[in-house]
C-alpha cells in the first residue's frame, strides 16, 4: 500500500511595498498661490497677537518676518541691533530715542549721492526746523559706509546725522530691507517705543508723512488720521511686491 505524503504548504510570497506615487511638480501658479497664502497667514497671526488673541501681547519681537506697524510698541532695548554713525560711533535705536526729546525719525535711502536719495535728503534738510520743532530727531539710514555718508552729508550740508547699517539689521527690523540695500521709506517712533509711521515711499512722500505727524494729525492715543488706511495700503503694496519677486524667481 502506497503511503501518501502530505505536501508542505509553500511559504507566502513576500509582500512588495507599494510604489510611492510621484507628485507632479508644482506649477508656477501654485507656487505663487502658496507664497500669497503664507503671507496672508503671517499677517493674520500677527494681527491676532496685536489684538490680544490669544496672549494679548502688543509688543513686536525684535527679530522675525513680522515687522512693526503704526500703533505697535517695539522693545527698544533689543530692537534693530547695533549700527554706526557717519562719524564711526557705535549706537542703537534705543540710544537714539533716549537722546531725543520726543522720538526719532529714520528715513531710509538706497544709496548716498544718487539723484533720488539726494533729493530725499535735501527735502529733509530744507524742512529740518519745522520737522524737529516738536522734539523729533531726524536721521538718514542706509547701508552706505561712514566714508560715503560723510561725503554725502558734507556735500549736501545736511544738518542731521547719517546712520550706517551695512548688515541691514536695523533696516530689516523696521521692514525696509531691499534686495541689496535699503528701500526708500520712513519710520517714526516716540519715546515709549510706539510706532507713529512705518512705510515705504517717495522722497516727497517720506517727508510728507513726518509733516503730518508734526502738524498734529497724530493723537496721543492713536495713529495719524487716515493712518490705518495708509498702513493697509503699504502692507498691500509690500505683499504685491513680494509676490512679484516670488513669481520672477519662479520664472527664472
Amino acid at each position: 500500500m502506497v503511503e501518501l505524503r502530505k505536501r508542505k504548504t509553500p511559504p507566502p510570497a513576500p509582500v512588495r511595498p507599494a510604489k510611492k506615487e510621484k507628485k507632479a511638480p508644482k506649477s508656477k501658479v501654485e507656487k505663487v498661490k502658496e507664497a500669497i497664502k503664507e503671507k496672508v497667514e503671517a499677517v493674520k497671526e500677527f494681527s491676532g497677537k496685536a489684538n490680544g488673541e490669544p496672549s494679548g501681547e502688543s509688543v513686536v519681537p525684535a527679530t522675525g518676518a513680522i515687522v512693526p506697524k503704526v500703533g505697535d510698541t517695539i522693545p527698544l532695548t533689543s530692537f534693530g541691533g547695533e549700527v554706526e554713525t557717519h562719524e564711526g560711533a557705535k549706537t542703537t535705536l534705543a540710544k537714539l530715542v533716549e537722546e531725543s526729546k520726543s522720538g526719532v525719525v529714520l528715513f531710509t535711502y538706497p544709496k548716498a549721492s544718487t539723484p533720488g536719495c539726494t533729493k530725499q535728503a535735501c527735502l529733509f534738510r530744507d524742512s529740518y526746523e519745522p520737522l524737529t520743532v516738536g522734539g523729533l530727531s531726524i536721521y538718514g539710514l542706509s547701508t552706505d559706509s561712514p566714508k560715503s555718508n560723510t561725503t554725502f552729508k558734507t556735500k549736501q550740508s545736511l544738518p542731521y546725522p547719517l546712520i550706517c547699517d551695512p548688515s541691514q539689521s536695523l533696516i530689516s527690523a523696521i521692514g525696509l530691507k531691499g534686495p541689496k540695500s535699503a528701500k526708500r521709506g520712513v519710520f517714526v517712533v516716540d519715546k515709549t517705543g510706539k510706532v507713529l509711521a512705518a512705510e515705504p515711499g517717495s522722497p516727497d512722500g517720506t517727508v510728507a508723512v513726518v509733516k503730518k505727524i508734526v502738524d498734529g494729525s497724530t493723537s496721543a492715543d492713536g495713529p495719524p488720521t487716515g493712518g490705518a488706511a495708509s498702513a493697509e495700503d503699504a502692507e498691500a503694496a509690500k505683499t504685491a511686491s513680494e509676490v512679484a519677486d516670488t513669481a520672477a524667481k519662479v520664472d527664472a
